[in-house]
């Protein structure tokens, strides 16, 4: 019996993924374990195992990009034909006693996959959409569904929603009323779930007469019906010509073009978000750090002391736990102060920037934190991080000091409230004053290795003082190393 092959949910912020390489040919058999192709989230590229043993179908093409739990393959018996898309759509009633992550299929190559969408957005008049998408939409106020899809088979997706947002327009009253109407269909878990996954409207779908919700099942014959409608194409909208505000041309003829994809597109749109969403300022200060070198010289002067950044995460650390204000992150019903200290540490790579978390950093001493540092600064550069390695961080401190830099405006990684920057260890002439009782009272010149810390935080959490109190403790924590 042929089983589904999913995008898999590899982590708790994972939506969808972008299939990057097939690992195994369409049609080769496959045991449990067996590597079968490589995608790429948000985050990270991972290869994905096979669960079950078969031979292997393809139903996606490499550069296509799926929410996860859409079926893009097949594990079928030797002999055993792919399912069709009528079969395939049927099973939706067959399978809605299994787990709610299992996702009836509904199509068997990408040609029927763009046939079956375009048929259900014909049928309803609405596109499909990708749950980032309705995401987006809703963070930006834009209807997901009024949008002209780019995606394969016309699917929606959430770079379709930020176009449309540069150059709104206002929303049908049809569009309102279904918009608002939906969410307050009462439905089972498991049919919102494979609606929000197929791009269904729960509120066109009749509930069950029996308790008067729509079920799981309900969304499939529904589903179904629209399948077996005849295919009309769809209508022909203005709105890629009329709504979409285009960029300005290269000033010059260009020596070449980069997409922001992948990686670089993910730092765009979230930096920029973060710009736009938080009330962000940044304050700078001065720390010495005359007391850390003494206190590397004396751990390894072989070379294996901690670096300074591992100083510096140290002292975030507990000054998170001294300040939990900082550690926290805005929510619906306002500010979430959490229990946990997880610190991200900013590492450059070729194609951008990653973020790995150091957990519980305040509970750990100098020498592991240094420890789990060169762990995931070492895996960052081979490609080799795990979503888990990611995800869950509360603040974050981004180091420019080896390239020079004295002091920068670091952006805030949401949804934490406060990030901070770390520049270059200097030499600096100081003043010493003379001891009490000395005949001199000529102050005598000396120098001090120091390095500037820039903190950026949200102004909406926690205002200036409370700031400048948190980045005051780092300094203190960094004069006196000896309790790290």
């Amino acid at each position: 019996m042929a089983t589904e092959f999913i995008m898999p949910k590899l982590g708790l912020t994972m939506e969808e993924g972008t299939i990057l390489e097939w690992l195994v040919a369409d049609g080769e058999r496959v045991e449990p374990g067996t590597p079968v192709l490589r995608i790429e989230t948000d985050k990270v590229e991972s290869d994905v195992e096979s669960s079950g043993a078969g031979v292997f179908h393809r139903v996606a093409a490499v550069g296509d990009t799926f929410p996860c739990g859409e079926v893009i393959g097949w594990l079928l018996a030797d002999g055993e034909a792919p399912p069709t898309s009528a079969t395939a759509a049927a099973t939706a009633t067959d399978t809605s006693t299994s787990a709610p992550s299992s996702v009836p299929p509904i199509s068997s190559s990408s040609t029927t996959t763009n046939t079956t969408t375009n048929t259900i957005a014909s049928a309803e008049g609405r596109r499909f959409v990708s749950p980032n998408a309705k995401r987006v939409g809703r963070e930006l106020g834009v209807d997901p569904y009024t949008v002209v899809g780019t995606g394969p088979g016309g699917r929606v997706t959430s770079e379709d929603v930020e176009v449309a947002a540069r150059s709104p327009r206002p929303m049908p009253s049809d569009a309102v009323a279904t918009s608002v109407t939906s969410e307050f269909v009462v439905a089972t878990a498991a049919a919102r779930q494979l609606a929000d996954l197929l791009g269904v409207d729960l509120a066109r779908v009749p509930a069950d007469p029996t308790d008067g919700r729509v079920t799981r099942d309900g969304v499939a014959a529904w589903v179904r019906q629209r399948l077996a409608a005849p295919a009309t194409a769809p209508a022909a909208t203005s709105q890629s010509v009329a709504n979409v505000a285009p960029l300005p041309p290269a000033s010059q003829t260009p020596t070449a073009v980069t997409k922001m994809t992948g990686m670089r597109g993910t730092i765009a749109k979230r930096m920029h978000a973060s710009l736009q969403e938080m009330a962000q300022l940044t304050l700078t200060m001065d720390a010495d750090m005359d007391a850390v070198l003494a206190d590397r010289e004396r751990r390894g002067a072989d070379g294996t002391a901690p670096g300074f950044t591992d100083y510096v995460i140290a002292a975030v650390a507990r000054a998170l736990a001294a300040h939990p204000l900082v550690n926290s992150q805005v929510v619906d019903g306002g500010i979430a102060l959490l229990p946990e200290v997880h610190v991200g540490m900013a590492v450059a790579l070729d194609g951008g920037l990653v973020v790995p978390v150091v957990r519980n950093a305040d509970r750990l001493p100098l020498a592991d934190i240094a420890v789990e540092t060169k762990r995931l600064a070492t895996a960052a550069r081979d490609g080799k991080l795990s979503l888990a390695d990611l995800e869950g961080g509360t603040f974050s401190v981004s180091a420019l000091g080896m390239f020079g830099v004295d002091a920068f405006t670091p952006v805030i990684n949401p949804p934490n409230t406060a990030i901070l920057g770390v520049g270059r260890l200097r030499d600096e002439v100081v003043l010493v004053p003379s001891a009490k009782g000395s005949k001199s009272a000529t102050p005598k010149v000396a120098s001090t290795k120091r390095l500037t810390l820039s903190l950026t935080w949200d102004h909406r959490v926690f205002d200036g003082a409370p700031a400048a109190q948190f980045c005051r403790t780092i300094v203190d924590l960094l004069a006196d190393p000896t309790g790290f």
